[in-house]
């Protein structure tokens, strides 16, 4: 295998840790009321770019969010360049459509405010911002992994179960979006809500994580059965220790009233639980040595394991 292009590894990881940044800082905003902070786009104010002291905590609190994109965009800009520099194409494509994803955030962000926090576009912001983190997972990976052509490393059997997560994972985190627009933190006072029931939302949520809950246990106790490699096994554990305290933070903050800082909490559960169930599939193949010899050791395992 070549060497890994360390400057490219550390930006990708730069890039993870910077979206998942901006999730909670979005959502902090949210939270405080800070929606409107700054009531117009891409300006704060009709006259000026930054706030004024008219505008109070609640500007600061939006100008502040509005200036980490700027923070995500340079992450990005140098992360393309590394991996133009590297030379691998699909490193370059993936590192241009995390690039892409910024402007168009931005542009997400400004048809957010001026809708007055439409709750349908405060939720695809959040989705768009999501798929970004799975995207830079997939870029860590994948750079991890080096060229080459990529084989399995487990059962199709385990991959279709894996991919039912990862479809799991998704819904959970959508009608997520949906609880959260229904309910009281609408980022402003007067910012309008989606009239659906969160009671019923809130239920149907709760059965999706419980089903998803049940497929990564299930996946755990495949893995273990199959004696697959530790670079699938690592991703499902931590999956399910994502879910477990997502599961306990998620009904600590519904039973509570819904604080602030379990909410946000909560908002960085959802983060990872992006990155945690991408992680997942991402890690079933395998460059194809690596995954010859991930086969290998599984096949003495499970023979010595049957031998004794």
């Amino acid at each position: 295998m070549t060497a890994r292009p360390r400057a490219l590894l550390v930006l990708a990881w730069a890039s993870l840790v910077a979206n998942i940044g901006i999730v909670l800082t979005g959502g902090i905003v949210r939270l405080t009321g800070s929606g409107l902070g700054c009531p117009t786009w891409p300006r704060c104010t009709d006259e000026s770019f930054v706030p004024h002291g008219e505008l109070g905590v609640h500007g600061v609190i939006e100008f502040g969010n509005r200036l980490l994109t700027f923070v995500v965009a340079a992450v990005a800009i140098l992360t393309f360049l590394a991996a133009w520099r590297h030379g691998r194409r699909e490193l370059l494509l993936l590192a241009l459509v995390i690039g892409l994803g910024v402007p168009a955030q931005a542009v997400i962000g400004g048809i957010t405010v001026l809708t007055d926090l439409n709750p349908w576009i405060v939720a695809l912001h959040l989705l768009v911002s999501l798929a970004m983190v799975s995207a830079a997972v997939l870029l860590i990976r994948w750079v991890l992994d080096g060229p080459g052509p990529r084989a399995g490393v487990v059962h199709r059997g385990f991959r279709a179960l894996a991919w039912a997560i990862f479809a799991a994972g998704w819904g959970v985190l959508y009608i997520g979006t949906i609880v959260t627009g229904s309910g009281p933190h609408a980022g402003d006072a007067d910012a309008p809500r989606n009239g659906l029931d969160p009671r019923a939302w809130s239920q149907f949520h709760v059965d999706l994580v419980f089903l998803m809950l049940g497929l990564t246990i299930a996946a755990v106790i495949l893995l273990h059965v199959l004696h697959a490699p530790a670079r699938v096994r690592r991703p499902a554990y931590a999956l399910l220790g994502v879910e477990l305290a997502q599961g306990v933070v998620g009904f600590a903050q519904y039973y509570l009233g819904l604080p602030i800082a379990l909410v946000a909490l909560h908002l960085l559960g959802a983060a990872l639980t992006a990155a945690a169930i991408t992680w997942l599939v991402v890690a079933m193949r395998a460059p194809a040595e690596v995954a010859t010899q991930a086969k290998s050791g599984s096949m003495a395992t499970a023979t010595n394991s049957s031998d004794r």
